[in-house]
């Protein structure tokens, strides 16, 4: 196939879902062989409804979706479904062959070699880590053996390592690749292009050039259309103040009234629909149950080291107000260790009994995906459920009117991460417990996050792997579980 050629085309592309709620209005680009583009657009634009189209699990309702005879597609969802966690990695895999071959043992490994994991095929996939389960689904869309490659926020859950090894893949792989991230640096590195969808047009816009030339493009050509639109909108106060002088006087005045009316109705018409960015979330804070005494008492802590798991002396107390890092490598055991002090099942762990804890899992299993909206918050609210506060809390992170009734599973992963921060709002926790809680997330929000997140006074326990967001937090203890 010639680099030249085009593998995927849009061809005024329009779809919409049952509520009748436009995402796309005759969409169109084109995407050439070994390209590596970034699909770029504000939350609820439809990046993760594209790559269903490009795939085939949704149609659209007008124009032509164009994919070369012969060419497969491989996807890397953000998350792996619920119901699958309870497979092997083995069987998980087997899920992506049309038939299983007889030496699908051997492929699967050299390709989880590829993606950097060194797990065996017979582990359970909810043993994994999220950084690990992030690898395994690149590995899972690899083993399709696609020619082109989708992948839905792939650094969500690794760390420095992990994403290093994602770029230099990335930068080698010599098929197409269409990614959506939140990550600016991980984009920049080896992105030639970029295909916007704008959320409030339902229009798509097609860039060439690396993820940061692009993007100054955009912003130089909105502060462009905002200096024309000023001059026009000067031009039209200036006319219609010599309309209004003009129209009450005789002959030729009034002809040329009717002139300039005409002049400011072109103006009108030639003004710029300016592009629109994302609404960020409100300002927040975390109120916090004010109690006294060991908040938190760990004797040990278990690690995995070298794919065993060691139990470690590690003694401490977290009373109010401490804020604790967990550091360390993908694989290492930082979210099962979070997931042990909450269940309460070990002896060496223990959360002061009268405390609130409020949890942020990163794969939402603290969430029902069988509520709606509005009852997961309600089950959250401490104290009488008043529904005013509730839509006005809701509504500072975006989750407004229509979504309240829909059901948890219905929400994008980015809005089930706001709806998890707003349930914390409502609990008061005198414990927080966060498992990376930037993925998902848009990087607008992130400064916002870190802001409350560093003025919460009561105890808190986070895991993240983004450096620039931890920054941004009081930290005043840290567990590095990859030096125990």
């Amino acid at each position: 196939m010639s680099k030249e050629e085009v593998v995927l085309r849009f061809d005024e592309v329009s779809f919409e879902y049952l509520h009748k709620k436009p995402i796309y209005n005759e969409a169109s680009f084109s995407v050439r062989d070994g390209s590596k583009i970034t699909l770029m657009g504000q939350n609820g634009a439809g990046k993760s409804t594209m790559f269903d189209l490009i795939v085939g699990k949704l149609k659209p309702s007008k124009g032509k979706i164009s994919i070369t005879s012969g060419v497969k597609i491989g996807i890397a969802k953000q998350v792996i479904r619920k119901e699958d966690l309870n497979l092997t990695v083995q069987k998980y895999f087997e899920k992506g062959y049309d038939e299983v071959p007889h030496n699908a043992p051997g492929e699967m490994k050299k390709v989880l070699e590829v993606v950097n994991l060194n797990v065996p095929i017979d582990r359970a996939v909810e043993d994994l880590s999220g950084g690990q389960q992030a690898r395994l689904l690149l590995a899972f869309a690899l083993i399709q053996k696609p020619d082109i490659l989708l992948l839905d926020e792939p650094t969500n859950n690794l760390d420095e390592d992990g994403i290093a090894h994602l770029i230099n893949f990335l930068m080698m792989y010599e098929k197409t690749v269409i990614v959506i991230s939140h990550d600016a640096d991980f984009l920049n590195c080896f992105t030639d292009g970029v295909i916007y969808l704008d959320v409030f047009t339902h229009k798509t816009e097609q860039y060439v050039g690396d993820y940061y030339t692009v993007t100054t493009e955009i912003e130089n050509r909105i502060e462009r259309e905002k200096k024309k639109n000023a001059q026009l909108e000067k031009n039209i106060q200036d006319r219609k103040e010599k309309v209004n002088f003009f129209a009450h006087k005789g002959g030729k005045m009034r002809k040329l009234a009717k002139k300039m009316k005409a002049e400011i109705e072109e103006d009108v018409e030639n003004k710029i629909n300016v592009r629109r960015e994302d609404k960020t979330i409100r300002k927040f804070q975390i109120p916090f149950q004010d109690i006294a005494g060991k908040i938190v008492e760990v004797n040990s802590v278990k690690a995995l080291i070298d794919d065993k798991e060691v139990t470690i002396e590690k003694e401490f107390i977290l009373r109010k107000g401490i804020h604790m890092l967990v550091s360390g490598p993908n694989g290492v055991g930082k979210s099962t260790f979070l997931k042990n002090l909450i269940s309460g099942n070990s002896s060496d762990h223990k959360i002061l009994e009268e405390v609130r804890v409020g949890y942020y899992s990163q794969d939402f299993s603290s969430l029902n995906y069988n509520q709606t909206v509005m009852e997961s918050l309600s089950e959250a609210m401490i104290g009488e459920n008043d529904i005013q506060q509730m839509r006005s809390i809701a509504a500072g992170f975006l989750i407004t009117g229509e979504l309240m009734t829909h059901n948890v599973s219905d929400l994008s992963e980015g809005q089930k991460g706001l709806l998890s921060f707003a349930r914390l709002i409502m609990t008061k926790p005198g414990l927080l417990i966060l498992d990376e809680p930037t993925n998902h997330i848009n990087f607008r929000h992130i400064p916002i996050i870190a802001k409350a997140l560093d003025e919460y006074e009561g105890t808190m326990i986070i895991v993240s792997h983004m450096e620039e967001f931890v920054e941004q937090i009081r930290i005043d203890e840290v567990l590095d579980m990859g030096s125990l």
